[in-house]
Protein backbone atom coordinates (compact mmCIF):
# COMPACT_ATOMS: atom_id res chain seq x y z
CA UNK A 1 0.00 0.00 0.00
CA UNK A 2 1.31 3.21 -1.22
CA UNK A 3 1.19 6.42 1.13
CA UNK A 4 1.13 10.12 0.11
CA UNK A 5 3.66 11.72 2.03
CA UNK A 6 3.21 15.57 2.87
CA UNK A 7 6.23 16.92 4.76
CA UNK A 8 7.85 14.82 7.94
CA UNK A 9 5.27 13.04 9.78
CA UNK A 10 4.56 9.80 10.81
CA UNK A 11 3.04 8.64 8.00
CA UNK A 12 6.59 9.52 6.08
CA UNK A 13 8.73 7.78 8.69
CA UNK A 14 6.47 4.56 8.75
CA UNK A 15 6.28 4.81 4.67
CA UNK A 16 10.27 4.80 4.52
CA UNK A 17 10.15 2.04 7.09
CA UNK A 18 8.20 -0.24 4.75
CA UNK A 19 10.08 0.62 1.79
CA UNK A 20 12.94 -0.18 2.82
CA UNK A 21 13.54 -4.54 3.22
CA UNK A 22 15.07 -5.56 6.37
CA UNK A 23 18.50 -6.96 5.87
CA UNK A 24 19.20 -10.40 5.60
CA UNK A 25 21.56 -10.69 8.25
CA UNK A 26 19.55 -8.63 10.75
CA UNK A 27 16.87 -11.36 9.91
CA UNK A 28 18.72 -14.11 10.21
CA UNK A 29 20.44 -13.07 13.39
CA UNK A 30 20.20 -14.84 16.70
CA UNK A 31 19.07 -12.76 20.19
CA UNK A 32 21.72 -12.45 22.84
CA UNK A 33 19.33 -13.60 25.34
CA UNK A 34 18.85 -16.89 23.11
CA UNK A 35 22.40 -17.71 22.58
CA UNK A 36 23.11 -16.66 26.38
CA UNK A 37 20.44 -19.25 27.58
CA UNK A 38 22.31 -22.56 24.81
CA UNK A 39 25.45 -21.09 26.32
CA UNK A 40 24.31 -22.03 30.08
CA UNK A 41 22.89 -25.43 28.74
CA UNK A 42 25.65 -26.10 27.15
CA UNK A 43 27.82 -25.69 30.38
CA UNK A 44 25.32 -27.60 32.29
CA UNK A 45 25.58 -30.82 29.52
CA UNK A 46 29.19 -30.56 29.92
CA UNK A 47 29.42 -31.19 33.76
CA UNK A 48 26.80 -33.89 33.98
CA UNK A 49 29.07 -35.51 30.71
CA UNK A 50 31.93 -35.32 33.14
CA UNK A 51 30.04 -36.81 36.31
CA UNK A 52 29.16 -39.79 33.91
CA UNK A 53 32.87 -39.95 32.61
CA UNK A 54 33.75 -40.15 36.45
CA UNK A 55 31.77 -42.54 37.12
CA UNK A 56 32.31 -44.77 34.31
CA UNK A 57 35.99 -44.68 34.74
CA UNK A 58 35.64 -46.19 38.67
CA UNK A 59 33.30 -48.59 36.85
CA UNK A 60 36.12 -49.73 34.54
CA UNK A 61 38.90 -49.26 36.87
CA UNK A 62 36.86 -51.67 39.48
CA UNK A 63 36.50 -54.52 36.63
CA UNK A 64 40.11 -54.06 35.46
CA UNK A 65 41.03 -54.91 39.37
CA UNK A 66 38.39 -57.69 39.62
CA UNK A 67 41.19 -60.61 39.08
CA UNK A 68 39.69 -61.74 36.02
CA UNK A 69 42.52 -62.37 33.46
CA UNK A 70 41.29 -61.05 30.77
CA UNK A 71 40.65 -57.75 32.41
CA UNK A 72 44.24 -56.89 32.21
CA UNK A 73 44.70 -57.24 28.56
CA UNK A 74 42.11 -55.19 28.19
CA UNK A 75 43.03 -52.47 30.42
CA UNK A 76 44.99 -50.46 28.07
CA UNK A 77 42.05 -50.57 25.12
CA UNK A 78 39.48 -49.53 28.02
CA UNK A 79 41.83 -46.31 29.17
CA UNK A 80 42.14 -45.26 25.42
CA UNK A 81 38.69 -45.58 24.87
CA UNK A 82 37.84 -43.83 27.76
CA UNK A 83 40.63 -41.52 26.88
CA UNK A 84 39.17 -40.94 23.03
CA UNK A 85 35.82 -40.45 24.12
CA UNK A 86 36.32 -37.47 26.57
CA UNK A 87 38.56 -35.85 24.19
CA UNK A 88 35.60 -36.35 21.73
CA UNK A 89 33.18 -34.92 24.03
CA UNK A 90 34.82 -31.91 24.62
CA UNK A 91 35.71 -31.40 20.74
CA UNK A 92 31.08 -31.63 20.96
CA UNK A 93 30.94 -29.63 23.84
CA UNK A 94 33.54 -26.70 22.22
CA UNK A 95 30.88 -27.01 19.05
CA UNK A 96 28.22 -26.13 21.05
CA UNK A 97 29.64 -23.36 22.96
CA UNK A 98 30.97 -22.10 19.42
CA UNK A 99 27.20 -22.65 18.29
CA UNK A 100 25.83 -20.72 20.69
CA UNK A 101 27.96 -17.66 20.67
CA UNK A 102 27.16 -17.90 16.60
CA UNK A 103 25.24 -14.68 15.79
CA UNK A 104 24.10 -16.46 12.50
CA UNK A 105 23.12 -19.51 10.64
CA UNK A 106 26.33 -18.45 8.37
CA UNK A 107 28.57 -19.17 11.35
CA UNK A 108 26.71 -22.19 12.44
CA UNK A 109 27.00 -23.33 9.39
CA UNK A 110 31.19 -22.99 9.31
CA UNK A 111 31.38 -24.24 12.75
CA UNK A 112 29.41 -27.08 11.72
CA UNK A 113 31.34 -28.38 8.40
CA UNK A 114 34.98 -27.55 10.44
CA UNK A 115 33.75 -29.69 13.26
CA UNK A 116 32.51 -32.64 10.89
CA UNK A 117 35.71 -32.43 8.91
CA UNK A 118 38.31 -32.63 11.76
CA UNK A 119 36.02 -35.23 13.51
CA UNK A 120 36.19 -37.58 10.61
CA UNK A 121 39.95 -37.65 10.66
CA UNK A 122 39.94 -38.24 14.27
CA UNK A 123 37.70 -40.95 14.36
CA UNK A 124 40.12 -42.83 11.64
CA UNK A 125 43.62 -41.79 13.68
CA UNK A 126 40.95 -43.69 17.00
CA UNK A 127 39.85 -46.16 15.00
CA UNK A 128 43.19 -46.83 13.78
CA UNK A 129 44.97 -46.99 17.36
CA UNK A 130 42.49 -49.11 18.83
CA UNK A 131 42.97 -51.42 16.04
CA UNK A 132 46.29 -52.05 16.91
CA UNK A 133 45.71 -52.27 20.88
CA UNK A 134 42.97 -54.46 20.42
CA UNK A 135 45.87 -56.84 18.11
CA UNK A 136 47.85 -56.43 21.06
CA UNK A 137 45.83 -57.78 23.79
CA UNK A 138 44.48 -60.53 21.96
CA UNK A 139 48.18 -61.40 20.80
CA UNK A 140 48.99 -61.47 24.46
CA UNK A 141 45.55 -63.46 25.65
CA UNK A 142 47.03 -66.30 23.22
CA UNK A 143 50.64 -66.13 24.04
CA UNK A 144 49.56 -66.74 27.74
CA UNK A 145 50.83 -63.38 29.21
CA UNK A 146 48.53 -60.72 30.48
CA UNK A 147 49.46 -56.48 29.69
CA UNK A 148 50.53 -55.41 32.76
Amino acid sequence: MSRIALGSGPFEEESRAEREPMNKKQMFEFPTDMRDLAEKNVEQARVAYGQFMEFMSQAMNAWSASGVPEAKNFKTIQDRAIGFAKENAERSFALASDMAKAHDLQEVMTLQSRYVQTQMQTFGIQAQQLSWLMADALQNMQTGRPKR
